[in-house]
């Protein structure tokens, strides 16, 4: 910064003595006991070495030269050490100051008292320059400090967010048991966990489904079923219910999801749909599959695909639904648009829904095969 240059110290220098100060600190192993926000700054180190004279200065100069190898004094001391072989570059320095294989294996531990002795002197040192140092010099000093100060407060906690949120709810806190009498409850997405008042039982919730599944047909609003079934869909999730029930939950949502073309309820549906079949819990597993295939078809998803195809049996391969589906697959895969145009007119189910989504990609790539013939 502007504020902190000084008159005949350049840049450069200040970035060599800024360098040194580090170095030495990391071979003394003191960077985590140095007080950095009140250490003096490497244009404040230069100008106590040229002092020279005062008492203050020549305190600094010895901290400078003990605690952190004051350029001149230093490099001399490393080039004569160097010329007379007692040290060699290339030997680590852990070698050089001949440390136990306990000391190295120990680490901050094994040099605790040496680290505050030299804590003690470092401290000595940034009160005696406080005393001397200029207003302005101390003003910046202190404007540091309390930059530092703030930054730690904000990052006291590791689990601490800026936004404030609530600890969301553990995947292995115990099931809960609802209390909630109401048939309808908008859906919230959960930030803390939740209450059992907030919560319907079991007995509700199977009223709640036959209700939203008769409004469906009655009004046809499907924002607010999917709200709705969203809702009734968490209080199973939270209450760990595992039953017929939720298979036929997500089997009506993922239903109404089709036939309003919403593809994401719809995979979120279809992904807890697919755990739930392998825990044989009752449902139309066979349907499903066919959907599963007709979505890959869509995303062009051939190694979900093939995981489909891998997971297929004897029996759901003599299911009509499934065998429809197979057979728009290879259709597809070989170009025989004519025959993928009549199953489409004869799909079962509602797997017509997921094959008006690309349709008219197929009816596309039909008519160019059409052209080049």
């Amino acid at each position: 910064m502007a504020d902190n240059l000084v008159t005949g110290i350049d840049s450069a220098t200040m970035a060599a003595k800024l360098k040194q100060v580090i170095s030495d600190a990391a071979e003394s192993k003191m960077l985590d006991t140095i007080d950095w926000p009140n250490h003096p700054l490497p244009q404040e180190f230069i100008q106590m070495e040229r002092m020279g004279a005062s008492p203050v200065s020549s305190m600094a100069s010895l901290s400078v030269r003990d605690k952190f190898a004051s350029q001149s004094s230093v490099g001399q001391k490393r080039k004569s050490l160097e010329l007379d072989g007692s040290i060699d570059a290339n030997v680590p320095p852990w070698r050089q100051k001949g440390l136990s294989l306990a000391e190295r294996i120990g680490g901050r531990d094994q040099t605790a008292g040496a680290g505050d002795h030299q804590g003690k002197r470092q401290k000595k040192d940034v009160e005696a320059f406080r005393a001397t140092a200029p207003a302005s010099k101390l003003f910046d000093l202190e404007k540091r400090k309390q930059r530092f100060e703030r930054e730690n407060a904000g990052s006291s906690s590791p689990f601490s967010t800026s936004r404030g949120e609530s600890p969301l709810p553990s995947a292995n806190d115990g099931p809960v048991v609802g209390t909630n009498q109401k048939l309808e409850k908008n859906y919230f997405r959960l930030t803390a966990p939740p209450k059992p008042e907030t919560v319907r039982p079991l007995p509700v919730l199977r009223k709640t489904l036959d209700l939203l599944i008769q409004k469906w047909k009655d009004e046809h609003n499907y924002g607010y079923i999917c709200d709705q079934f969203k809702s009734l869909r968490q209080d199973l999730t939270v209450q760990h219910v595992k039953n017929d029930f939720t298979v036929r939950v997500y089997e009506a949502h993922a239903r109404i999801a089709l036939e309003k073309g919403d593809l994401g309820e719809y995979n979120q549906c279809q992904t807890q749909l697919r755990a739930l079949y392998k825990q044989k819990l009752g449902g139309r597993p066979e349907e499903f599959m066919a959907y599963r295939i007709f979505y890959f078809i869509h995303t062009c998803n051939r190694t979900g695909m093939n995981d489909v195809l891998a997971d297929l049996t004897a029996a759901h391969k003599q299911h009509p639904a499934v065998r429809h589906a197979l057979n728009v697959r290879s259709a597809l895969a070989t170009g025989n648009y004519h025959r993928f145009f009549r199953l489409y007119d004869d799909t079962p189910n509602m797997g017509g829904y997921l094959i008006d989504i690309f349709v008219e990609r197929e009816r596309l790539a039909a008519m160019a095969s059409i052209c080049r013939s």
